[in-house]
């Protein structure tokens, strides 16, 4: 008879944050597979587990699968774990979960904390309808493309973002969603240092920028839904070819913003859509 596939929920931080049903579990089972068996180590120690760790990572996964596969058809139990969190939401294991389900091994969850879930319950945004686009891209033009076309999206918007790239990225979430869009950081979720801060996203880019929010740590940006624009009207049209015969798309935006007040979204948008037929 086959065994089952624990996807377990690990702490974000604070390791009294594994609930009673994991820590069972991750004893219980015959192999914990462990992004990182270092770290997921020292989890096990304050538990006070032995079970046998595999690593299993982005790098070696597609190589893996498969022995673990033949495990858990053989009637062993095994536990799945990232670092910190819910495997497989910006971590590895999608390819052994997806070969589980192919191989008729049940899977089965042991819910528990999800960095985004945690931001998105203390951020006083909307909570209704959200979209989570994990890591924003980490070159400046893979980045800027990717916020250009989540600049519209209607839902709350949250991504995480690394201590490296934090200030470019507010910088241009500043550019292109607008200064006043409604916003949310969360750092070290669970943590000691943790901070929990709403303000605008021109408020929190200038909180990051004179460190009242420190540049440490890992963080979950939220971003309001937008709230939907009107077409520029027509005779803004002249405007706008007039300026992209001269500027860049970004550079004309930001002077139709300037002559017209209208909306930099609806502008920029409506600004390529000429250019496409010129």
């Amino acid at each position: 008879m086959n065994g089952t596939l624990f996807i377990v929920a690990t702490p974000i931080g604070n390791l009294e944050d594994l609930t009673p049903r994991a820590r069972q579990t991750l004893v219980e089972v015959n192999l914990i597979a462990a992004e990182d068996t270092r770290h997921t180590g020292r989890l096990l120690m304050y538990i006070g587990c032995k079970t046998k760790l595999m690593i299993l990572h982005d790098h070696n996964e597609e190589k893996i699968v498969s022995s673990i596969i033949k495990r858990l058809k053989a009637g062993d139990n095994v536990a799945l774990v990232c670092d910190a969190g819910t495997p497989l939401v910006s971590d590895p294991g999608f390819r052994l979960v997806r070969a589980a389900h192919e191989h008729g091994v049940i899977v089965s969850p042991i819910p528990g904390v999800s960095a985004v879930i945690a931001a998105l319950s203390v951020a006083g945004i909307s909570t209704d309808h959200f979209c989570f686009e994990g890591f924003a891209p980490s070159k400046h033009v893979a980045r800027r493309e990717w916020l250009e076309n989540l600049a519209s999206e209607r839902r709350t918007i949250i991504i995480y973002e690394s201590v490296h790239r934090i200030m470019q990225c507010l910088d241009d979430m500043v550019d292109i969603f607008g200064s006043d869009r409604q916003a949310f950081i969360g750092r070290e979720l669970t943590k000691m240092h943790e901070q929990c801060v709403q303000d605008s996203l021109q408020g929190l880019q200038k909180q990051v920028g004179d460190g009242t929010i420190i540049r440490k740590g890992e963080f979950v940006i939220i971003v309001s839904g937008s709230i939907e624009e009107h077409e520029p009207p027509l005779e803004v049209d002249c405007l706008l070819r007039a300026l992209c015969k001269h500027l860049s798309a970004k550079d004309a935006a930001k002077v139709a913003v300037e002559v017209t007040g209208l909306k930099r979204n609806a502008l920029y948008k409506r600004l390529l859509e000429l250019k496409e037929g010129l």
